[in-house]
């Protein structure tokens, strides 16, 4: 009884932040959930399952589709409070925490940057006069999970599907809390956002292909470039075990 409890409250925490669908399943012999996003999209199904690794802890990510060369196309999924800049643990009043907005650049600056659109701030991240649209969006996973999301519009060569993820505070002997004493955003952080992709053909409908780490991003999130060195992330790149992603539902 204790387990199905759980299991429901997980469930209800993940429909109440715009995701269409859920329900429990398992995935390599954890409970893991199912949902789909952007179900209106008149292009391909893509699916993703995202095996969580050891240092997973309410890791924050952005899902998205390039073409061959690197341009952006569109954004498959989104943390929510990435989406908005409003955050569960934003504000502190009468000394409890609420939610608030929050500018946080470093978090998924690789995503940021590539999509483009800069805030009245100057910041590259969505904040809450021009936020990604529900449809994209969804909590922040507590588990492992299989998402089926729905391109806007058809696929006609092969693709590039972009996963990029980010975990605060999780110090390494290299990614220390004195390395940029002067930087804010970097003390927010610690070891950088990690950068995965894989190619998808749409002729092989159902081809599985696992996702490969290809860099990291900035630290502070300063800019969109990507840093092909890993040999400084330790923790970092057990956010995940695996990622494998195809077409299809």
């Amino acid at each position: 009884m204790m387990k199905y409890i759980a299991i429901t409250i997980l469930a209800v925490l993940i429909t109440g932040c715009s995701l269409n669908q859920s329900e429990s399943g398992r995935l390599a012999g954890e409970e893991v959930f199912y949902f789909s996003v952007n179900d209106q999209g008149e292009g391909p199904w893509i699916t993703l399952e995202f095996q969580r690794g050891d240092s997973f802890y309410y890791p924050l990510m952005a899902i998205w589709l390039e073409d061959l060369e690197g341009n952006y196309i569109q954004t498959l999924y989104v943390a929510k409070s990435v989406a908005t800049s409003v955050f569960r643990f934003g504000n502190v009043k009468d000394n409890k925490w609420e939610p608030g907005i929050r500018r946080y650049p470093q978090t998924l600056p690789y995503w940021a940057h590539k999509r483009g659109v800069k805030a009245a701030d100057g910041l590259y991240m969505p904040d809450p006069d021009k936020p990604i649209a529900d449809a994209y969006t969804g909590a922040t996973p507590l588990t492992g999970f299989v998402m089926s999301a729905r391109a806007d519009r058809q696929v006609e060569s092969s693709v590039r599907i972009m996963l990029e993820v980010n975990q605060n505070w999780d110090w390494n002997e290299y990614w220390t809390n004195d390395l940029y004493p002067d930087d804010k955003f970097y003390k927010l952080s610690c070891q950088p956002a990690v950068v995965y992709q894989a190619v998808l053909d749409p002729a092989l409908s159902g081809g599985e292909v696992l996702m490969k780490a290809i860099g990291h991003s900035h630290h502070s999130g300063a800019s969109g470039e990507l840093f092909p060195d890993l040999s400084t992330l330790t923790s970092a790149l057990t956010i995940a075990d695996s990622i494998i992603v195809r077409f299809g539902r």
